[in-house]
């Protein structure tokens, strides 16, 4: 898959890709396709060029709605990115549906695009903010979930940890959250680059991602919502394509999906999604799992032998997808980081946007890897080379 991806000729190991994928030439080639030959504001000429984008864009909505099996392309909203998708929740649903004493209830392990919303809204209505914790597994044990009871009103999920990679039962969780009437929320911004989502299946309320995670371009995310509840929500933007009629004191909005999409739009993003989603179609998710899992397993075996480290992820394999966090003992993240970069070994390290997890843990911070498809067992060995230096380096300095 190296060959697919033009920016990792440049001599580097990608291990970021929880942050970001790489792209694949078919889609850098689908984006410039669209400048070239169709680039013009969407719904708003009767031109040919501006046709041609009307379609581009519309059809997106189609492929994603086929891609997620959502009901409807109405069902379908692009946004900026998952994070802008998590805020038209809370503001558009979250705003209106909480009363004081209301509660929502979230897993640790979230985003802070999951997460700070939430506060800021549990505070403006008065409503209980409560956490699902995870165990000394990194897992989210049964009893945890006795929090969801009939005062709960919202339950926000992660599909997958993007610290730890534990792959979260959200099937179990919204069976449970819809037995209290209460509408879920799941991040699928770890998951879908991965495995199949199936959102009628899942019977999810809302759900989000960001095409940017799945080999598509930045600057263009996707929220899926039943179409009963999108219909009663309140836009969260306005301005132009998502009215109706405009008067002086009054205003009626568009239909679904524009009611939420206003303004000039990231055609060339959805043209890039669409292209991302064929990508992954054409290799299938089979294969992708097949490899992903191979890789993991490949790297959890070679890191677990360094006896300098401390791994964070769920001992359960089949529980855990392609995301490891580790310290090399006495050693900072940053520094970790800093001397991989010197070797062309991209990886992350910080709090990685989800500091209630990591306080949990009782750490301040982590080095962070995380694989796609473009990576092989080369990397890893590359890379478990690299940290063996790092920490004789260390040792050395440390002893001087």
């Amino acid at each position: 898959m190296k060959e697919d991806f033009p920016i990792l000729k440049e001599n580097v190991i990608y291990l970021d890709s929880a942050a970001t994928s790489q792209k694949p030439l078919c889609v850098i080639n689908k984006m410039s396709e669209y400048y070239k030959k169709s680039n013009a504001n969407p719904h708003r000429g009767a031109y040919d060029l501006s046709v041609k984008s009307t379609s581009i864009y519309d059809n997106a909505h189609e492929v994603v709605k086929e891609f997620i099996n959502a009901r409807s392309s109405k069902e379908i909203i692009f946004t900026k990115n998952a994070t802008e998708s998590l805020n038209l929740i809370a503001y558009s649903y979250g705003l209106d549906n909480l009363n004081e004493g209301d509660e929502v209830v979230l897993s640790i392990m979230e985003h802070h695009s999951d997460l700070v919303p939430w506060q800021i809204i549990c505070k403006k209505k008065k409503a209980v903010l409560k956490y699902m914790y995870v165990n000394e597994n990194y897992e989210i044990d049964d009893s945890e979930f006795d929090k969801i009871t009939s005062k709960t009103k919202i339950v926000g999920i992660t599909h997958v940890s993007n610290v730890t990679g534990t792959i979260n039962d959200v099937k179990k969780i919204i069976n449970l959250a819809h037995k209290v009437n209460a509408k879920v929320v799941v991040d699928a911004s770890q998951s879908i680059p991965h495995m199949k989502i199936d959102v009628q299946d899942l019977a999810c309320d809302f759900l989000v991602f960001s095409a940017h995670k799945m080999y598509g371009p930045m600057g263009i995310g996707v929220l899926y919502g039943q179409e009963e509840l999108l219909s009663k929500m309140n836009p969260f933007l306005m301005g132009g394509d998502m009215i109706e009629y405009v008067y002086e004191q009054d205003t009626t909005f568009a239909p679904l999906s524009q009611k939420f999409e206003a303004g000039t739009q990231n055609v060339e993003g959805a043209y890039g999604l669409v292209e991302a989603i064929n990508y992954i179609n054409k290799i299938g998710y089979d294969k992708i799992q097949k490899h992903e899992k191979e890789l993991l397993k490949y790297a959890r075996e070679k890191l677990e032998k360094l006896t300098f480290i401390d791994l964070y992820y769920p001992k359960n394999i089949s529980n855990h997808t392609s995301v490891i966090s580790f310290n090399i003992k006495n050693v900072h993240p940053h520094d970790v980081a800093t001397l991989l970069d010197r070797a062309h070994i991209a990886v992350r390290s910080g709090n990685h946007c989800a500091q209630p997890l990591l306080r949990k843990l009782n750490i301040d911070s982590t080095v962070r890897i995380s694989f796609s498809i473009y990576n092989d067992k080369n990397d890893i060995d590359v890379l478990v080379n690299e940290l063996n230096k790092i920490y004789e380096m260390f040792k050395k300095f440390n002893k001087e």
